[in-house]
C-alpha cells in the first residue's frame, strides 16, 4: 500500500508534537538526522520495508506508538 511511510512519519511527528509547531520541527529534524527525510515521502511513495523498519525503531526510541 503506497503512502504507508508518509503515514507513519506523520503519526510520529503528530504524537510527539501534540500541536506544538516547534516540537514538530524538532522531531522532523531528528528524523533527518537519523537518515529519514520527511519531505522526501508523500502519499504516492512506494513502501520500502527497510525504511518502515527503521521508522518503527525510531518510534520506539522516541516513545511513540505507531
Amino acid at each position: 500500500m503506497p503512502g504507508k511511510i508518509k503515514a507513519v512519519i506523520t503519526a510520529i511527528i503528530d504524537q510527539r508534537a501534540k500541536g506544538d509547531a516547534a516540537i514538530a520541527k524538532l522531531t522532523a529534524t531528528k528524523l533527518i538526522l537519523k537518515g529519514i527525510d520527511p519531505d522526501r515521502y508523500d502519499g504516492a511513495s512506494p513502501d520500502d520495508p527497510a525504511v518502515l523498519e527503521k521508522l518503527a525503531s525510531l518510534a520506539k526510541d522516541l516513545g511513540v506508538a505507531i
